[in-house]
């Protein structure tokens, strides 16, 4: 079996929204919603991506704008779906509440949609754009840590004076002239579970009675052996009401019990006897302790993400028989274990040399600086065409120039002003994608630089995180494997192309005999990383193909450089036999 690997730039086909708020102060300058507009879409354009909804706020206040019908409406097209990601100039532009950007990014990672901020180079689609979520999270996590410490240093003092604390009273019960008492219509009910369970030692049994005979849960639904379960083990039922006993566990949503020390607890009036709160309670902790802690559950590292080449259906591995993945429609199947020795081999070339990073950088900081300088010339020209345009209109006020000279003078500059209000949100746009491109690619680069070594000695829950990170897709078939990883294009977006023509963002434009120079240099460099046959060649011979391809067209040998550095899996199968030192992945 020979296995190929290969890089995609980033997200296509995602549908996205544009985020439109420009105070009136602002137009009034000439910062006018058209234009951020033009510059959005423009980005979403360079991406991929599909633009569906506007949402335009101009001239409203961004002290609060989470209640305005349009951001009402960008939350619902977040929750349905109908977008999954928001374009917008600048965080000031989405809100200058701190408290409404938590609450946005909150809602927006619950959804897997994404935040671009143009103006501070934030796309949370690519990888150094998470950091954002992660500053968010943090600082909305410090906030509500500093809410909880203060709401915990009141609960003790609010318990032992009796005084009522937030949520509800156990079912049974209800407060009355501030007191806990037995609640009369729910009482009965409370004391009935107790007699039910010590009679059939079922909690599925109690809660099939108490449904089958019309009553209700504290939810007001149908009972469950987990409601039942969690009652019988309240000892508020004897005549105990703790408060004070609990805390937000470590995990999301869970809760964790207090040191005794610190509990308060309350005598009430009792719904059943002690005697009968103790058997049942002796019979539930009777049953936990004789069942057999459940087994740990096989973590595979490639669950999800491989794919069946003949059927295109996912592939699984059996739970028996835990160890290789299967295709149960065609029979395919590769050992687990070989499979991993692949992706570790293909690790090896995910990452580039010192100089191939410093070079790439280097030359991506040169192109991104040259659209600045656009961008700079442009915002320059426009300014001085305004002044141009002013200086014609206070001529005609003092009636130094006619209605007709005014026209001549004036037309040229109005159209090389909507000239250059075409062309400006355009090369931010280039920019744009240029800022966040190169915070990714260093990102990425730094990450997976110890990859390879490191990943013998990473632990299992490690492993599967990079790989659900760094990895699109494992097409498995009888005699290849395809990896699809992830990477960030090379390719300089708004540059040119060897025949002048732009170079779109993500695709390296070749020409037909450029195209035809890397197909031959790819065959005759026959880069091989541990499959059937051969030993890979040099980076020497990589180079100087690249060399020879650059003659022809130097979109090519860049494309060349990035396979010879990368080694993303060119495999050869011109040979029946398995060098030394490579993986027997043939079965």
């Amino acid at each position: 079996m020979r296995s190929r690997s290969a890089i995609r730039p980033g997200t296509v086909n995602k549908h996205v929204g544009i985020w439109i708020r420009v105070s009136t102060e602002d137009q009034a300058q000439g910062d006018s919603p058209a234009h951020h507009e033009a510059r959005a879409r423009l980005y979403a354009q360079a991406k991929g991506w599909d633009v569906r909804e506007v949402y335009n706020l101009a001239g409203v206040s961004g002290k609060s704008v989470a209640e305005h019908p349009e951001a009402q409406r960008m939350l619902g097209d977040i929750t349905s779906g109908r977008i999954g990601g928001l374009i917008f100039s600048k965080l000031a532009r989405l809100a200058r509440n701190t408290r409404e950007l938590l609450d946005f990014s909150d809602m927006f990672q619950e959804h897997g949609a994404d935040l671009v901020s143009l103006e501070e180079s934030i796309d949370t689609s690519s990888p150094a754009g998470r950091m954002f979520y992660t500053m968010i999270a943090a600082l909305s996590q410090w906030e509500r840590e500093e809410i909880a410490a203060r709401v915990k240093a009141s609960v003790p003092i609010r318990a032992k004076l009796g005084k009522p604390l937030s949520g509800q009273l156990p079912f049974g019960y209800m407060r009355r002239d501030g007191k806990v008492v037995p609640n009369p219509d729910e009482a009965p009910v409370r004391k009935l579970m107790y007699e039910l369970f010590a009679e059939t030692r079922r909690k599925k049994a109690v809660a099939r009675l108490l449904n089958e005979r019309g009553y209700k849960s504290p939810a007001g639904k149908a009972w469950t052996y987990t409601t039942v379960n969690r009652l019988l083990r309240d000892p508020t039922a004897k005549g105990q009401y703790r408060q004070n006993y609990t805390t937000s566990g470590t995990k999301p949503g869970s809760i964790e019990y207090k040191p005794e020390s610190e509990w308060v607890v309350h005598e009430v009036e009792p719904i059943v006897s002690v005697e009968l709160w103790e058997s049942c309670n002796a019979i539930l902790e009777g049953q936990r302790t004789s069942r057999k802690a459940p087994g740990r559950s096989a973590l595979h590292l490639f669950s999800g993400l491989t794919y069946c080449a003949a059927c295109d259906q996912k592939m699984y591995v059996p739970s028996r028989q835990p160890y290789a993945y299967r295709c149960w429609k065609c029979g395919v199947r590769v050992p687990a274990d070989d499979l991993e020795t692949i992706y570790h081999a293909q690790l090896k070339g995910f990452l580039f040399s010192d100089a191939d990073i410093a070079a790439q950088m280097d030359a991506l900081d040169g192109v991104i600086a040259a659209k600045e300088d656009e961008v700079r010339h442009l915002e320059r020209e426009r300014g001085a065409v305004k002044k141009e345009m002013d200086k014609a209109y206070q001529l005609y006020l003092a009636d130094e120039i006619s209605a007709s000279g005014f026209g001549e003078r004036n037309r040229p500059l109005e159209a090389r002003l909507a000239k250059i209000d075409e062309e400006l949100p355009a090369a931010q746009a280039a920019v744009d994608v240029l800022r966040i491109n190169r915070l990714s690619r260093d990102q990425i680069l730094t990450e997976a630089r110890s990859l390879h070594t490191r990943w013998p000695e990473l632990p299992r829950d490690q492993k599967r995180q990079i790989v659900e990170t760094i990895t699109e897709r494992i097409t498995i078939g009888r005699e290849d494997i395809d990896i699809l990883l992830h990477y960030v294009p090379t390719v300089a977006v708004g540059t040119n192309g060897p025949d002048g023509q732009a170079v779109q963002p993500g695709k390296p434009r070749k020409s037909a005999s450029g195209a035809n120079a890397l197909n031959k240099a790819t065959r005759e460099l026959g880069l091989v990383r541990g499959s059937l046959g051969g030993t890979a060649r040099t980076a020497m011979e990589c180079d100087a193909a690249a060399r020879q391809a650059a003659t022809v067209s130097p979109s090519s040998a860049s494309a060349i450089r990035m396979m010879s550095s990368l080694s993303l899996g060119y495999w050869r199968a011109d040979s029946a036999r398995t060098s030394p030192g490579t993986i027997a992945a043939s079965r």
